[in-house]
């Protein structure tokens, strides 16, 4: 009995198991055919990638193609009015995709005249079709900060960013910043975004969105900000503007290779003599901009200062900019802030490629860099609640990756 009774728990737990596998469903795999950034199907062609070369033509592309001399005019015929195939450059990219059989015949050519779009033109059926898209564009927030060890702009290139931001922020703070006098170990932060194609292609810097920099052991924040229009200005976290009546220099990047001073040894007259300027050495043909609009009351040639150009500013401020390989503006001319007005050079009694920037008040020569110059006009009140309530987030990111 108690064998039977064995025999029938063993037949029970193997019905049991046979029907345990029978309700198991079966695990279904599905192949997705990978698509390329254009679209298409790569499996289905036959694909080679390549560069406009000198002497290539839309035409001579895609005549050896095994798509026929006739059928190589019929295309360009057809594509001319929604392609100019004329505007082939050369180095720019493009993908041909040919039937995977032996013939390799030519189906679709994609052409990219830059990072962002590229034209299609189908030729797969009778009628030939033509269309030009844009690529997807994704934006993304970065944050970086800590220490400068290096410029600014090898900073911002060691972190992969391109120089543009550099140039940017240069900008932004020209008002209240001398980037030359930046030294290793100030503190910064930057938040920025940047637009990337496809989600992967890096198409570099979209804004600014936050900023500070330890000046003079100073930390100078950077926030933009429109008030009462479309307009965006910068200012600091209390509201207050950074753009001032002048720019700190007249070159971006440059550094001070002498100061104003009663009493200097001049390099070329031997002489000890005062030096009623400050000189900033820059490389021959490096753009100077005029540090506050005004008019350009003298601009020719003499033998002490070269070339140069001299701007009333107003009743009481005038600045000069002198030793220029090259005058961009005329007698009588208006100009405006930021304003390139020559090129760096050294004409006249110069040693070497640098600006001599003077600076007048009230018709006396001055150390401009001594001098506390006018501000701008602050933010109204009506716009301060809203202002601080939009930076405090950022600053917060700001602050805590520099361990403020």
């Amino acid at each position: 009995m108690k064998q039977i009774f064995i025999i029938i728990i063993a037949l029970f737990t193997l019905g049991s198991c046979d029907k345990k596998k029978e309700i198991v469903p079966q695990k279904v795999v599905k192949l997705i055919a990978k698509k390329s950034e254009f679209g298409f199907v790569l499996a289905n062609f036959n694909i080679v990638n390549d560069t406009v070369k000198r002497g290539d033509t839309f035409g001579t592309i895609i005549q050896n193609q095994n798509i026929g001399d006739r059928k190589v005019y019929e295309i360009v015929s057809k594509v001319r009015d929604a392609f100019n195939v004329r505007s082939i450059r050369i180095s720019r990219p493009f993908t041909l995709l040919r039937s995977k059989d032996k013939k390799h015949k030519l189906q679709v050519f994609i052409y990219q005249p830059d990072a962002l779009s590229y034209y299609v033109i189908d030729m797969r059926d009778t009628a030939v079709v033509v269309y030009k898209k844009t690529k997807p564009i994704t934006i993304r927030r970065r944050t970086i900060g800590g220490v400068l060890k290096e410029s600014l702009s090898e900073t911002l290139g060691n972190a992969k960013i391109e120089g543009a931001l550099a140039n940017k922020i240069a900008k932004i703070y020209a008002y209240s910043i001398d980037f030359m006098k930046l030294k290793k170990g100030d503190r910064f932060a930057i938040t920025f975004t940047e637009r990337f194609i496809n989600d992967s292609v890096y198409d570099g810097v979209e804004e600014l969105e936050a900023s500070f920099f330890e000046y003079k052991g100073k930390i100078i924040y950077a926030f933009p900000f429109a008030q009462n229009s479309n307009k965006i200005d910068y200012y600091d976290e209390q509201g207050k503007t950074l753009k001032n009546f002048f720019l700190k220099s007249p070159i971006k990047f440059s550094r001070i290779s002498s100061r104003f001073s009663t009493s200097r040894f001049h390099p070329v007259q031997h002489r000890w003599k005062a030096h009623k300027g400050t000189d900033y050495a820059a490389p021959r043909g490096t753009p100077i901009t005029v540090t506050a609009g005004g008019v350009v009351e003298q601009s020719g040639f003499s033998a002490g200062n070269g070339n140069f150009v001299k701007v009333k500013h107003n009743g009481t401020y005038s600045t000069q900019y002198l030793h220029m390989s090259k005058i961009l503006v005329r007698r009588g001319q208006r100009v405006n802030q930021g304003q390139v007005i020559g090129l760096v050079g050294s004409t006249g009694l110069a040693t070497g490629p640098h600006v001599c920037y003077r600076f007048w008040k009230n018709g006396k020569q001055v150390d401009a860099l001594r001098l506390k110059l006018p501000t701008g006009e602050p933010m109204g009140g009506i716009n301060k609640s809203r202002f601080l309530e939009q930076i405090t987030p950022l600053k917060f990111q700001l602050d805590s990756i520099a361990n403020l």
